[in-house]
Protein backbone atom coordinates (compact mmCIF):
# COMPACT_ATOMS: atom_id res chain seq x y z
CA UNK A 1 0.00 0.00 0.00
CA UNK A 2 1.26 3.50 -0.77
CA UNK A 3 -0.02 7.05 -0.07
CA UNK A 4 1.01 10.13 -2.21
CA UNK A 5 3.08 12.32 0.11
CA UNK A 6 3.29 12.72 4.11
CA UNK A 7 4.67 15.68 5.31
CA UNK A 8 6.14 16.47 8.83
CA UNK A 9 6.04 19.85 10.32
CA UNK A 10 8.16 20.08 13.96
CA UNK A 11 10.43 22.95 15.66
CA UNK A 12 9.06 25.99 17.73
CA UNK A 13 7.60 29.64 15.77
CA UNK A 14 8.07 33.26 17.35
CA UNK A 15 6.35 36.17 17.33
CA UNK A 16 8.21 39.37 16.84
CA UNK A 17 7.08 42.40 19.39
CA UNK A 18 10.08 44.30 18.56
CA UNK A 19 14.05 44.47 17.34
CA UNK A 20 15.88 41.70 19.02
CA UNK A 21 12.60 41.08 21.29
CA UNK A 22 10.17 37.73 20.80
CA UNK A 23 7.62 35.51 22.12
CA UNK A 24 8.99 31.70 21.66
CA UNK A 25 7.51 28.17 22.05
CA UNK A 26 10.80 26.81 22.31
CA UNK A 27 10.96 23.18 20.22
CA UNK A 28 13.72 22.20 18.13
CA UNK A 29 12.40 19.50 15.73
CA UNK A 30 13.80 16.15 17.78
CA UNK A 31 10.03 14.72 17.60
CA UNK A 32 9.95 15.83 13.84
CA UNK A 33 13.06 14.22 13.06
CA UNK A 34 12.41 10.84 14.44
CA UNK A 35 9.04 10.90 12.64
CA UNK A 36 10.62 11.44 9.15
CA UNK A 37 12.87 8.43 9.75
CA UNK A 38 10.23 5.98 10.86
CA UNK A 39 7.68 7.33 8.54
CA UNK A 40 10.03 6.98 5.58
CA UNK A 41 10.56 3.00 6.80
CA UNK A 42 6.95 2.46 7.18
CA UNK A 43 5.09 4.28 4.43
CA UNK A 44 8.17 3.63 1.49
CA UNK A 45 6.76 7.11 0.24
CA UNK A 46 8.63 10.79 -0.21
CA UNK A 47 8.15 12.40 3.37
CA UNK A 48 9.04 15.75 3.59
CA UNK A 49 9.97 17.72 6.25
CA UNK A 50 8.94 21.57 7.11
CA UNK A 51 11.29 22.59 10.06
CA UNK A 52 11.41 25.78 12.11
CA UNK A 53 14.51 27.83 12.27
CA UNK A 54 14.73 26.85 15.89
CA UNK A 55 15.00 23.26 14.69
CA UNK A 56 17.02 24.05 12.08
CA UNK A 57 14.57 24.79 8.88
CA UNK A 58 13.68 27.97 7.30
CA UNK A 59 10.03 28.97 8.75
CA UNK A 60 9.92 31.17 11.53
CA UNK A 61 6.80 32.51 12.62
CA UNK A 62 2.98 31.15 12.75
CA UNK A 63 2.51 33.11 9.04
CA UNK A 64 5.08 31.31 7.73
CA UNK A 65 4.10 28.03 9.30
CA UNK A 66 0.38 29.13 7.67
CA UNK A 67 1.58 29.75 4.51
CA UNK A 68 3.47 26.43 3.93
CA UNK A 69 -0.21 24.45 4.89
CA UNK A 70 -1.80 26.53 2.51
CA UNK A 71 0.60 25.14 -0.11
CA UNK A 72 0.03 21.49 0.77
CA UNK A 73 -3.39 21.75 0.32
CA UNK A 74 -2.92 23.32 -2.92
CA UNK A 75 -1.31 20.35 -3.32
CA UNK A 76 -3.51 17.24 -4.42
CA UNK A 77 -0.51 14.79 -3.56
CA UNK A 78 -0.73 15.58 -0.15
CA UNK A 79 -1.88 12.60 1.97
CA UNK A 80 -0.53 12.99 5.21
CA UNK A 81 0.42 15.77 7.84
CA UNK A 82 2.18 15.18 10.92
CA UNK A 83 1.47 18.43 12.57
CA UNK A 84 4.46 18.48 15.32
CA UNK A 85 4.99 22.43 15.60
CA UNK A 86 4.86 24.00 18.96
CA UNK A 87 3.45 27.62 18.11
CA UNK A 88 3.33 30.74 19.97
CA UNK A 89 0.01 30.26 21.07
CA UNK A 90 -0.43 34.09 21.61
CA UNK A 91 -0.09 37.10 19.41
CA UNK A 92 0.78 40.65 20.48
CA UNK A 93 -1.84 43.54 20.07
CA UNK A 94 -0.81 46.34 22.06
CA UNK A 95 3.11 47.20 23.72
CA UNK A 96 3.28 50.32 26.37
CA UNK A 97 6.71 51.13 27.10
CA UNK A 98 7.43 53.59 30.38
CA UNK A 99 10.45 55.64 29.37
CA UNK A 100 12.21 58.75 28.69
CA UNK A 101 13.12 57.90 25.22
CA UNK A 102 10.21 57.84 22.88
CA UNK A 103 11.10 56.26 19.61
CA UNK A 104 8.95 56.87 16.05
CA UNK A 105 9.54 56.98 12.86
CA UNK A 106 8.78 60.34 10.65
CA UNK A 107 7.11 60.06 7.22
CA UNK A 108 10.71 61.54 5.64
CA UNK A 109 12.07 58.25 7.42
CA UNK A 110 14.37 60.40 9.76
CA UNK A 111 13.95 58.50 13.51
CA UNK A 112 13.21 61.13 16.18
CA UNK A 113 13.11 60.92 20.03
CA UNK A 114 11.64 62.61 22.61
CA UNK A 115 12.99 63.33 26.14
CA UNK A 116 9.62 63.76 27.95
CA UNK A 117 9.23 60.23 30.00
CA UNK A 118 5.60 59.27 29.87
CA UNK A 119 3.81 55.67 28.41
CA UNK A 120 4.36 55.50 24.32
CA UNK A 121 2.67 52.86 22.61
CA UNK A 122 4.85 51.17 19.66
CA UNK A 123 4.63 49.29 16.65
CA UNK A 124 5.76 45.48 16.92
CA UNK A 125 7.62 43.91 13.77
CA UNK A 126 10.53 42.16 13.52
CA UNK A 127 12.44 45.32 11.74
CA UNK A 128 10.92 47.76 14.16
CA UNK A 129 12.70 49.68 16.38
CA UNK A 130 14.77 48.21 19.11
CA UNK A 131 13.45 48.90 22.52
CA UNK A 132 15.93 49.80 25.01
CA UNK A 133 16.57 49.50 28.73
CA UNK A 134 18.04 52.59 29.03
CA UNK A 135 15.85 54.98 30.78
CA UNK A 136 12.90 52.83 30.75
CA UNK A 137 10.96 51.99 34.08
CA UNK A 138 8.35 48.97 32.36
CA UNK A 139 7.64 47.44 29.51
CA UNK A 140 3.75 46.14 29.24
CA UNK A 141 2.49 44.10 26.90
CA UNK A 142 -1.17 42.67 25.88
CA UNK A 143 -1.40 39.43 23.98
CA UNK A 144 -4.40 37.45 22.42
CA UNK A 145 -5.29 34.33 21.76
CA UNK A 146 -3.64 33.38 18.05
CA UNK A 147 -5.05 31.77 15.29
CA UNK A 148 -5.15 27.49 15.53
CA UNK A 149 -3.87 26.62 12.31
CA UNK A 150 -4.59 23.01 13.01
CA UNK A 151 -8.15 23.92 12.64
CA UNK A 152 -7.54 25.00 9.10
CA UNK A 153 -5.56 21.59 7.75
CA UNK A 154 -8.51 19.50 6.52
CA UNK A 155 -10.88 22.30 6.12
CA UNK A 156 -11.82 21.40 2.53
CA UNK A 157 -9.38 18.53 2.84
CA UNK A 158 -11.23 15.77 4.69
CA UNK A 159 -8.70 13.17 2.76
CA UNK A 160 -5.57 14.63 4.54
CA UNK A 161 -5.27 12.47 6.93
CA UNK A 162 -3.87 14.43 10.06
CA UNK A 163 -1.63 13.92 13.00
CA UNK A 164 -2.05 16.49 15.73
CA UNK A 165 0.42 16.32 19.29
CA UNK A 166 -0.82 17.73 22.56
CA UNK A 167 1.75 18.91 24.91
CA UNK A 168 1.03 18.89 28.74
CA UNK A 169 2.92 19.96 31.96
CA UNK A 170 2.01 17.63 34.87
CA UNK A 171 -1.57 16.90 33.84
CA UNK A 172 -2.99 13.84 34.93
CA UNK A 173 -4.08 10.99 32.59
CA UNK A 174 -7.43 12.20 32.84
CA UNK A 175 -6.81 15.73 31.85
CA UNK A 176 -4.53 14.38 29.31
CA UNK A 177 -6.92 12.17 27.19
CA UNK A 178 -9.61 15.42 27.49
CA UNK A 179 -7.32 17.45 25.60
CA UNK A 180 -6.30 15.40 23.16
CA UNK A 181 -10.22 14.49 22.84
CA UNK A 182 -10.89 17.98 22.35
CA UNK A 183 -8.19 18.44 19.79
CA UNK A 184 -9.13 16.20 17.78
CA UNK A 185 -13.05 16.74 18.40
CA UNK A 186 -12.27 20.37 17.33
CA UNK A 187 -10.11 20.40 14.47
CA UNK A 188 -11.01 17.04 12.46
CA UNK A 189 -7.82 15.32 14.04
CA UNK A 190 -7.61 11.98 13.12
CA UNK A 191 -4.48 11.10 15.52
CA UNK A 192 -3.62 12.77 18.47
CA UNK A 193 -0.50 12.31 20.34
CA UNK A 194 -0.26 13.41 24.06
CA UNK A 195 2.18 14.18 26.13
CA UNK A 196 2.97 15.35 29.23
CA UNK A 197 6.23 17.20 29.94
CA UNK A 198 6.73 16.58 33.36
CA UNK A 199 5.68 13.58 33.99
CA UNK A 200 6.79 11.81 30.70
CA UNK A 201 3.63 10.04 29.70
CA UNK A 202 2.48 9.53 26.83
CA UNK A 203 -0.97 8.18 25.05
CA UNK A 204 -2.25 8.25 21.34
CA UNK A 205 -5.98 9.92 21.22
CA UNK A 206 -8.20 8.39 18.38
CA UNK A 207 -11.61 10.13 17.39
CA UNK A 208 -13.84 7.23 18.76
CA UNK A 209 -12.93 7.73 22.46
CA UNK A 210 -9.89 5.77 22.75
CA UNK A 211 -6.46 6.13 23.99
CA UNK A 212 -3.77 3.78 22.63
CA UNK A 213 -0.11 2.79 23.87
CA UNK A 214 0.03 4.64 27.01
CA UNK A 215 3.99 4.67 28.54
CA UNK A 216 6.65 6.92 29.12
CA UNK A 217 8.92 5.23 26.57
CA UNK A 218 9.39 7.96 23.99
CA UNK A 219 10.35 5.57 20.93
CA UNK A 220 7.78 2.83 21.65
CA UNK A 221 4.88 5.68 21.16
CA UNK A 222 6.50 7.61 18.09
CA UNK A 223 6.84 4.23 15.87
CA UNK A 224 2.90 2.97 16.73
CA UNK A 225 2.04 6.17 16.15
CA UNK A 226 3.81 5.82 12.83
CA UNK A 227 2.30 2.70 12.62
CA UNK A 228 -1.65 3.09 13.09
CA UNK A 229 -1.04 6.48 11.00
CA UNK A 230 -0.10 4.03 8.07
CA UNK A 231 -3.22 1.69 8.44
CA UNK A 232 -5.40 4.50 9.06
CA UNK A 233 -4.67 6.76 6.09
CA UNK A 234 -5.44 4.12 3.58
CA UNK A 235 -8.66 3.63 4.78
CA UNK A 236 -12.09 4.39 2.59
CA UNK A 237 -14.36 7.05 3.44
CA UNK A 238 -17.92 7.85 1.97
CA UNK A 239 -18.94 11.43 3.02
CA UNK A 240 -22.91 11.81 3.05
CA UNK A 241 -24.76 15.08 1.49
CA UNK A 242 -27.11 16.49 3.42
CA UNK A 243 -29.98 18.45 1.97
CA UNK A 244 -33.04 20.08 3.24
CA UNK A 245 -34.92 18.00 5.11
CA UNK A 246 -37.12 17.02 8.75
CA UNK A 247 -35.18 14.61 10.96
CA UNK A 248 -37.92 12.03 11.98
CA UNK A 249 -39.27 12.68 15.52
CA UNK A 250 -38.90 9.55 18.31
CA UNK A 251 -42.08 9.02 18.35
CA UNK A 252 -42.31 8.28 14.52
CA UNK A 253 -44.40 5.18 13.90
CA UNK A 254 -41.78 3.50 11.01
CA UNK A 255 -39.36 3.34 14.07
CA UNK A 256 -39.36 0.07 15.18
CA UNK A 257 -40.61 -0.41 18.77
CA UNK A 258 -38.00 -3.18 19.46
CA UNK A 259 -35.14 -0.62 18.68
CA UNK A 260 -36.87 1.87 20.51
CA UNK A 261 -36.54 -0.10 23.67
CA UNK A 262 -33.25 -1.42 23.18
CA UNK A 263 -32.29 2.23 23.00
CA UNK A 264 -33.88 3.51 25.54
CA UNK A 265 -32.85 0.62 28.08
CA UNK A 266 -29.29 1.65 27.23
CA UNK A 267 -29.67 5.75 27.74
CA UNK A 268 -31.31 4.32 30.96
CA UNK A 269 -28.26 2.55 31.78
CA UNK A 270 -25.62 5.48 31.00
CA UNK A 271 -24.17 4.03 27.92
CA UNK A 272 -24.28 6.98 25.85
CA UNK A 273 -22.16 9.38 27.97
CA UNK A 274 -21.74 13.11 26.19
CA UNK A 275 -18.29 14.74 25.67
CA UNK A 276 -18.49 18.53 24.66
CA UNK A 277 -22.41 17.91 24.40
CA UNK A 278 -22.64 15.23 22.01
CA UNK A 279 -22.44 11.55 22.26
CA UNK A 280 -20.22 9.04 20.49
CA UNK A 281 -21.85 5.24 19.24
CA UNK A 282 -24.85 4.87 16.77
CA UNK A 283 -28.55 3.18 16.08
CA UNK A 284 -30.10 2.42 12.86
CA UNK A 285 -33.20 0.53 11.18
CA UNK A 286 -33.06 -0.36 7.82
CA UNK A 287 -36.26 0.60 5.88
CA UNK A 288 -35.21 -0.42 2.36
CA UNK A 289 -32.53 -1.59 0.55
CA UNK A 290 -31.34 1.99 -0.33
CA UNK A 291 -33.61 3.56 2.58
CA UNK A 292 -32.60 3.57 6.49
CA UNK A 293 -33.27 5.91 9.76
CA UNK A 294 -29.82 6.45 11.66
CA UNK A 295 -28.56 8.27 14.60
CA UNK A 296 -27.59 11.89 14.34
CA UNK A 297 -23.98 12.82 14.12
CA UNK A 298 -22.90 15.22 17.14
CA UNK A 299 -25.77 15.33 18.83
CA UNK A 300 -26.86 13.89 22.71
CA UNK A 301 -28.51 10.67 22.08
CA UNK A 302 -30.29 10.94 25.60
CA UNK A 303 -32.17 13.99 24.47
CA UNK A 304 -33.72 11.63 21.21
CA UNK A 305 -36.85 13.30 22.29
CA UNK A 306 -36.03 16.41 20.67
CA UNK A 307 -33.26 15.43 18.21
CA UNK A 308 -35.05 12.29 16.45
CA UNK A 309 -33.10 10.19 13.49
CA UNK A 310 -31.99 10.93 10.28
CA UNK A 311 -33.54 9.45 6.99
CA UNK A 312 -30.66 8.85 4.48
CA UNK A 313 -30.72 7.17 0.67
CA UNK A 314 -28.02 5.42 -0.68
CA UNK A 315 -27.76 5.06 -4.37
CA UNK A 316 -24.17 3.37 -4.14
CA UNK A 317 -21.02 2.25 -1.99
CA UNK A 318 -19.86 6.01 -2.69
CA UNK A 319 -23.45 8.08 -2.60
CA UNK A 320 -24.99 9.05 0.44
CA UNK A 321 -28.04 12.18 0.90
CA UNK A 322 -29.39 12.48 4.32
CA UNK A 323 -32.38 14.87 4.53
CA UNK A 324 -32.18 17.45 7.26
CA UNK A 325 -29.38 16.45 9.45
CA UNK A 326 -25.51 14.67 9.32
CA UNK A 327 -25.84 11.17 9.58
CA UNK A 328 -23.90 9.18 12.13
CA UNK A 329 -20.29 8.76 11.01
CA UNK A 330 -20.93 4.91 11.95
CA UNK A 331 -23.31 4.84 9.26
CA UNK A 332 -21.37 3.09 6.56
CA UNK A 333 -20.78 0.18 9.06
CA UNK A 334 -24.52 -0.02 9.37
CA UNK A 335 -25.01 -0.22 5.34
CA UNK A 336 -22.39 -2.97 5.31
CA UNK A 337 -23.85 -5.04 8.37
CA UNK A 338 -27.31 -4.94 6.52
CA UNK A 339 -25.82 -5.84 3.01
CA UNK A 340 -24.47 -8.92 4.11
CA UNK A 341 -26.75 -10.27 7.02
CA UNK A 342 -30.21 -10.76 5.35
CA UNK A 343 -32.52 -10.30 7.54
CA UNK A 344 -31.12 -8.40 10.35
CA UNK A 345 -32.34 -4.63 10.10
CA UNK A 346 -31.21 -3.42 13.39
CA UNK A 347 -28.02 -2.27 14.76
CA UNK A 348 -27.13 -0.59 18.42
CA UNK A 349 -23.72 0.38 19.19
CA UNK A 350 -22.43 1.94 22.20
CA UNK A 351 -19.31 2.63 23.79
CA UNK A 352 -19.03 0.13 26.97
CA UNK A 353 -17.10 -2.40 28.08
CA UNK A 354 -17.43 -6.30 28.66
CA UNK A 355 -17.52 -7.23 32.18
CA UNK A 356 -15.70 -9.32 34.15
CA UNK A 357 -16.64 -12.79 33.42
CA UNK A 358 -19.11 -12.26 30.95
CA UNK A 359 -20.94 -15.60 30.41
CA UNK A 360 -21.45 -15.41 26.56
CA UNK A 361 -18.00 -15.87 24.12
CA UNK A 362 -18.74 -12.62 22.21
CA UNK A 363 -15.87 -12.39 19.42
CA UNK A 364 -13.29 -9.13 19.96
CA UNK A 365 -12.26 -7.39 16.90
CA UNK A 366 -9.29 -4.95 16.72
CA UNK A 367 -9.79 -1.16 16.09
CA UNK A 368 -6.48 -0.33 16.30
CA UNK A 369 -5.92 0.31 12.72
CA UNK A 370 -9.58 1.50 11.90
CA UNK A 371 -11.04 4.27 12.25
CA UNK A 372 -14.82 4.87 12.90
CA UNK A 373 -17.29 5.66 9.82
CA UNK A 374 -14.33 3.88 6.96
CA UNK A 375 -15.63 1.38 5.13
CA UNK A 376 -13.06 -1.24 6.33
CA UNK A 377 -14.33 -0.28 10.13
CA UNK A 378 -17.47 -2.16 8.60
CA UNK A 379 -16.58 -4.87 7.10
CA UNK A 380 -14.38 -5.13 10.22
CA UNK A 381 -17.54 -4.97 12.44
CA UNK A 382 -19.24 -7.38 9.83
CA UNK A 383 -16.76 -10.23 9.77
CA UNK A 384 -16.76 -10.36 13.48
CA UNK A 385 -20.32 -10.88 13.83
CA UNK A 386 -21.78 -14.32 16.06
CA UNK A 387 -25.09 -15.79 16.29
CA UNK A 388 -26.62 -15.64 19.95
CA UNK A 389 -29.99 -16.47 19.97
CA UNK A 390 -31.76 -13.81 17.68
CA UNK A 391 -29.19 -11.81 16.80
CA UNK A 392 -25.76 -11.13 16.30
CA UNK A 393 -22.74 -9.93 18.39
CA UNK A 394 -19.49 -8.21 17.78
CA UNK A 395 -16.83 -6.42 19.95
CA UNK A 396 -15.03 -4.38 18.74
CA UNK A 397 -11.74 -3.77 21.09
CA UNK A 398 -11.44 -0.35 22.99
CA UNK A 399 -14.28 0.50 20.98
CA UNK A 400 -17.83 -0.99 21.98
CA UNK A 401 -19.97 -3.85 20.58
CA UNK A 402 -22.32 -3.50 17.78
CA UNK A 403 -25.53 -5.67 18.48
CA UNK A 404 -27.86 -6.35 15.21
CA UNK A 405 -31.44 -8.09 15.24
CA UNK A 406 -34.16 -7.92 13.30
CA UNK A 407 -37.11 -5.49 14.05
CA UNK A 408 -39.48 -8.34 15.29
CA UNK A 409 -37.55 -9.51 17.89
CA UNK A 410 -38.60 -9.75 21.41
CA UNK A 411 -36.30 -6.49 22.60
CA UNK A 412 -35.80 -8.33 26.11
CA UNK A 413 -33.89 -10.57 24.56
CA UNK A 414 -31.46 -8.47 23.32
CA UNK A 415 -31.50 -6.43 26.82
CA UNK A 416 -30.95 -9.27 28.69
CA UNK A 417 -27.70 -10.47 26.44
CA UNK A 418 -26.27 -7.03 27.08
CA UNK A 419 -26.89 -7.34 30.84
CA UNK A 420 -25.43 -10.28 30.94
CA UNK A 421 -22.01 -8.82 29.25
CA UNK A 422 -21.77 -5.52 29.14
CA UNK A 423 -21.29 -2.82 31.77
CA UNK A 424 -22.93 0.41 30.73
CA UNK A 425 -22.15 2.46 33.35
CA UNK A 426 -18.31 2.05 32.05
CA UNK A 427 -16.59 3.47 28.93
CA UNK A 428 -14.10 1.66 26.33
CA UNK A 429 -11.53 3.45 25.57
CA UNK A 430 -9.68 6.35 27.46
CA UNK A 431 -10.72 7.26 30.10
CA UNK A 432 -14.69 8.04 31.84
CA UNK A 433 -15.92 10.99 30.95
Amino acid sequence: MKVKKVHIFGGGTVAHIANHLALTAPAYGTTAKRLAVLSGVRFQCDVETHLTKMAGGTLETNEDVQKKIDELKADTSTRVIFFNCALVDWKPTTGIVNSVTKYYTAPTGHVFKSGVKGDYLFEFGKYNQRLTTHGTDSLNLTFTPAEKIISSIRNGRKDIFLVGFKTTCGATKQEMFEKGLTLCKESSVNLVLVNDTKTHWNMIVTPEEAAYHETQDRDEVLRNLVDMAYYRSHLTFTQSTVISGTPWPWETPGIPQSLKTIVEYCIKGNAYKPFKGATVGHFAVKLSDKEFLTSIRKSNFNDLAKTGMVYVRTDGPDTVIAYGAKPSVGGQSQRIVFNDHPGMDCIVHFHCPLKDGHPDDIPVRSQREVECGSHQCGKNTSDGLKQFGNLKVVMLDQHGPNIVFNKNIDPNEVIAFIERNFDLSKKTGGYHL
